[in-house]
């Protein structure tokens, strides 16, 4: 769900409004406000996701199937994966070559693309970051969330806060529906803002309309961001661990890892300058 093509629920995480979270007091005695926490991490995120599509990198993903390890291009808006590595070796020669006169193929491409077949082509990767954004966006108002303590991760001091259904929430579509049925813990840092760690977890079966399906509990994914930059946070590591029902009778499994390394801004000769026209 997260970032497929860059989290997807990951690419991008941006929250945009505490306005429905209900923020409740440590119980340590700590003074803390849980929703000035939560409103300054919006902002955090909303930079985040805004400054994502300005980065390539390199994304490993795990399956029981083996790993593939894409060098990953934001290509004249949009990502481009080059296959560098599988199963932790790198390709032949020969299939490096390949790799690589395919990327250059998709330069070539895009350079010349008409206006209209770069719109699609932009709008398709928008539309999932979008997807994305909205389910982040949803966390705020499906859960409610209670700081519970403070602790240290990888030398950051963060706030830990648990969240669990909000009462009387509505998702606005059918993949948010899953929300109702989840809890989860956050683990904040306390001078960033950001999001070092997420993981969450459904606790109660959601009959997806639509799609015949059933998310069961057992479903659960982690989140983990590091910084780019000064102010900017991307994904480091993801992972989804599903379990569904379909007709009500086939049960499916599924498991996915991401992991996300050498961050770096896109070269400037692959992006599209501003007020450039393609070709016809």
């Amino acid at each position: 769900m997260y970032r497929t093509a860059h989290i997807g629920f990951i690419s991008a995480i941006s929250l945009m409004t505490v306005a429905y979270v209900r923020a409740e007091r440590g119980t340590s005695g700590s003074s803390v406000d849980v929703q000035t926490i939560i409103q300054r991490s919006v902002e955090a995120n909303q930079r985040d996701w805004q400054a994502d599509p300005e980065y390539s990198y390199t994304e490993t993903v795990r399956t029981g199937k083996g790993t593939k390890t894409h060098q990953v291009t934001m290509l004249f808006g949009s990502p481009y994966e080059k296959l560098i590595r599988v199963n932790g070796k790198a390709l032949s020669s020969a299939d490096r070559k390949k790799e690589e006169d395919k990327f250059q193929k998709a330069v070539n491409e895009r350079r010349s693309e008409s206006a209209s077949a770069k719109a699609r082509r932009i709008a398709d990767y928008e539309k999932d970051r979008k997807r994305d954004h909205l389910m982040m966006e949803q966390l705020t108002r499906a859960f409610d969330f209670k700081l519970t303590g403070q602790a240290r991760i990888a030398g950051r001091n963060v706030y830990v806060l648990n969240a669990t259904p909000r009462k009387g929430y509505q998702p606005p579509n059918k993949e948010a529906k899953v929300l109702t049925g989840m809890r989860g813990t956050l683990w904040i840092d306390q001078q960033a803002s950001q999001w070092v760690r997420v993981r969450a977890e459904v606790i109660s079966p959601v009959s997806i309309e639509g799609f015949l399906a059933t998310v069961e509990p057992g479903t659960r994914f982690e989140l983990e961001k590091m910084p780019v930059s000064k102010d900017i946070w991307l994904a480091k590591h993801f992972s989804v661990r599903s379990h569904a029902r379909v007709l009500g009778l086939l049960h499916h499994e599924g498991f996915e890892d991401h992991t996300y390394s050498d961050y770096h801004k896109t070269p400037g000769e692959y992006v599209q300058a501003a007020g450039a026209s393609p070709g016809k």
